[in-house]
C-alpha cells in the first residue's frame, strides 16, 4: 500500500473494517519504501545486490546489501546533496545523484527520474536507456511495477521489487 504525501495523519479509510483503501493513481504517489533485488550486467561482468529503499520527495535513502543480506553500500539523497558510504567508510559526495554516479562510476546516470521509473512511468527513454515494465503486481486498480528492466548500449538493469509498502 502507498500513501500520498500529507495523508500520514489521517486513519486509513475502512480502519477495523477489514476493508483497503483503493490505491491512489500511481501518478499521484510521492512516497514510498521496496524492497528488492538488482542485478547488474555491463559487458562480461555481472552484479547483483538487494535493495531497500525509502524515497520521499525531500530524502531518499537506498540500502544496498550482498545477496547474503551484509550491508555494501548506503545513497542518501536529501538537500544537502547525495552521498555514497561504502561498508569500508569511504564516503563520496556530489551535488546530486547524477553528479554522484559521474564522480564514482565514470558515467552520468539518469537517476532523478528512477522514482517514477519504479512506479512504472516509463513513457520514453532518458539519455538513451531504455525503460520497461515486464510484470505488475496482481492487483485489479493500480498496480504497482513488480520487475522492471532498463537497458543502454551493453548495459541491463533488472529490479525485481519483492515488496512494496507505504511510508507514512
Amino acid at each position: 500500500m502507498l500513501c500520498l504525501a500529507g495523508c500520514a495523519g489521517l486513519p486509513p479509510e475502512g480502519a477495523g473494517t477489514g476493508v483497503v483503501p483503493p490505491r491512489p493513481p500511481l501518478q499521484q504517489v510521492t512516497s514510498f519504501a521496496l524492497l528488492g533485488r538488482i542485478a547488474v550486467h555491463h559487458g562480461e561482468s555481472s552484479y547483483s545486490a538487494r535493495v531497500s529503499w525509502r524515497h520521499e520527495p525531500a530524502r531518499d535513502a537506498i540500502l544496498v546489501s550482498s545477496p547474503l543480506g551484509q550491508g555494501i553500500a548506503e545513497v542518501v539523497r536529501d538537500a544537502g546533496g547525495a552521498r555514497l558510504t561504502l561498508a569500508d567508510r569511504r564516503e563520496f559526495a556530489a551535488a546530486d545523484w547524477e553528479e554522484l554516479s559521474e564522480r564514482v562510476f565514470g558515467v552520468r546516470l539518469p537517476l532523478a527520474d528512477l522514482p517514477r521509473w519504479v512506479l512504472g512511468d516509463v513513457a520514453g527513454n532518458a539519455a538513451g536507456w531504455q525503460v520497461e515494465v515486464l510484470q505488475r503486481e496482481d492487483s485489479p486498480a493500480n498496480p504497482l511495477p513488480t520487475l522492471l528492466e532498463l537497458r543502454r548500449e551493453d548495459t541491463a538493469v533488472r529490479l525485481k521489487i519483492d515488496e512494496w509498502s507505504e511510508v507514512r
